[in-house]
């Protein structure tokens, strides 16, 4: 294997990224206990106590990850987000080494970690146990594993990005989108000629083997993902939650102020000699974005392909500095890293949990990140229930179920619930719904989150009785859109109908 002169020199910045990818980690850790879990994170914490190989909206990889999370740090917060902020970390230091793939020297090596780490997804995906973390780092991993086949030509690299593709597959399902990039690049490209090797078929042959436990669970569940995507993108579209795609590649999938930076990336890839022999790299981008702009993606779907793009400018930049003189060349790199801190300084004060809550700071973070809101208010909705499950009678709590509609008031009451003594929660979304109503069934129902036109079309009565409120007074989806909790009684129908109409996704 040929190794390039740059991988022997002085400008080896390895250690410089490992030590931004450290300050990373510590800055996650710091400041990811500030509020509280997020209503997506109480469902990944609830699926983590259920291994699985397939769950209704996700692969298995985001739960597999909470459960070492669960064993090693229990149910702090701080712990269950590590592996997010870990993942996010090894990221920042590929985009390092992407840029050494493509010539970059110290300079390069450094601005394209930095700038991947103060990309709004890529800097919010580590405060987050979300698979948004894990499928950034797949890209990532994929890409620079891309970049080091086209510049050492090592055919059996193919090995090691069809065991990624296969592992972001099990991560998240638009990982599909990127390998119709990588087709699109080969055949675009004289990297062509990688069709006629056995390591690119065995690369594939890997990757299916790897996706296949999901796949033959998907056919044992009868592809229910599929359904539960359809529905998801429906409503996405339905709330114009994709209209926004194309501003949001220049407000978060990057941060705004890299914009030239990825500019230049393109450049070199499609229109700089050395670029050519990269070229792939730069179909693979262009076909993804086309894809999801066809697709009607989500603006942060596209966010992980970046950082190759991020590199290959950084590669250009520091050639433009090497020909400037020794003053200019001065000014530009402590301008650049001026704007790289100014950049990341913007973007942590909305996507990093730092603003107390209600402050002024809080109220702009808030407005511009939704996720905020949705990590307030959760340990004093089950306490509320707590208190209406103490005003029932003997004989009622001992027949007593918690009807928790969306899951995150259902993985609440599963994560604070037993320091009260609760039942486990019964919910229809999702994965929660295949775990059932309990046996025997419940006769008094606790309902957080349906219409009072649905309570009274299936039970006997509905009396209210409490409220969801937060101890900041928050307005979230829980105190703002369905704040109210019933005590139920008398199904109008058996459990099992009841059950097999109660399903729903979200």
């Amino acid at each position: 294997m040929h190794i390039s002169q740059d991988h022997r020199s002085p400008q080896n910045a390895t250690g410089i990224l490992l030590g931004i990818a450290l300050c990373l980690v510590i800055l996650h850790t710091l400041t990811n206990g500030q509020y509280g879990f997020h209503r997506d994170e109480l469902a990944t914490l609830n699926d983590a106590h259920y291994l699985s190989w397939g769950y209704v909206a996700y692969p298995p990889v985001t739960p597999f990850f909470g459960r070492i999370s669960l064993a090693l740090f229990g149910t702090s917060l701080r712990g269950f987000r590590f592996f997010a902020a870990l993942a996010q970390a090894i990221s920042v230091v590929l985009a390092g080494l992407m840029a050494r793939e493509l010539g970059g020297k110290r300079l390069a090596q450094v601005v394209a970690a930095l700038a991947v780490a103060i990309s709004p997804v890529s800097l919010d995906s580590g405060a987050l146990m979300q698979y948004v973390a894990f499928d950034y780092l797949c890209w990532v991993v994929t890409a620079y594993l891309i970049l080091r086949l086209l510049r050492t030509n090592d055919p059996r690299l193919w090995l090691a990005i069809g065991a990624t593709i296969g592992f972001g597959m099990m991560t998240k399902y638009t990982m599909v989108f990127l390998v119709a990039g990588i087709v699109a690049g080969l055949l675009l490209t004289d990297a062509r000629r990688y069709l006629k090797s056995r390591w690119l078929w065995l690369g594939v042959a890997l990757s299916l083997l790897i996706f296949l436990p999901n796949l033959i669970w998907q056919i044992q569940h009868h592809f229910i993902s599929l359904d539960f995507l359809k529905h998801i993108h429906a409503r996405d579209i339905r709330w114009g939650r994709t209209q926004g795609f194309l501003p949001d590649q220049l407000k978060i999938a990057a941060n705004p102020l890299t914009i030239p930076l990825w500019l230049a990336g393109l450049f070199f890839y499609f229109r700089m000699p050395d670029g050519k022999r990269f070229r792939m790299a730069g179909w693979m981008f262009v076909v993804t974005f086309l894809l999801f702009v066809i697709a009607k993606g989500r603006g942060y779907y596209l966010a992980p392909a970046y950082p190759m793009l991020l590199a290959a400018g950084a590669v250009l930049e520091e050639r433009w500095i090497a020909s400037l003189s020794t003053g200019w060349s001065r000014l530009v790199r402590v301008g650049t890293f001026a704007l790289l801190a100014i950049g990341g300084v913007m973007i942590a004060a909305v996507v990093l949990p730092l603003a107390p809550v209600n402050s002024a700071w809080w109220n702009v973070a808030n407005k511009i990140n939704s996720d905020f809101r949705e990590e307030i208010g959760w340990p004093e909705l089950v306490a509320e229930v707590a208190r209406i499950r103490d005003t029932l009678s003997p004989d009622d709590r001992s027949k007593l179920g918690i009807i928790g509609t969306n899951y995150g008031e259902a993985g609440a009451i599963d994560l604070y619930g037993p320091a009260y003594g609760l039942p486990k929660p019964i919910s229809g979304i999702n994965s929660f719904w295949a775990r059932g109503y309990g046996n025997p069934p419940p006769q008094v129902l606790i309902v957080l989150g349906l219409s009072k036109k649905y309570m009274n079309e299936e039970f006997g009565s509905c009396e209210l009785a409490g409220h969801i409120t937060n101890a900041y007074g928050v307005k979230n989806e829980e105190t703002g859109d369905h704040p109210d909790i019933y005590v139920c009684r008398q199904l109008k129908q058996s459990w099992p109908d009841f059950w097999n109409d109660f399903r729903y996704y979200g």
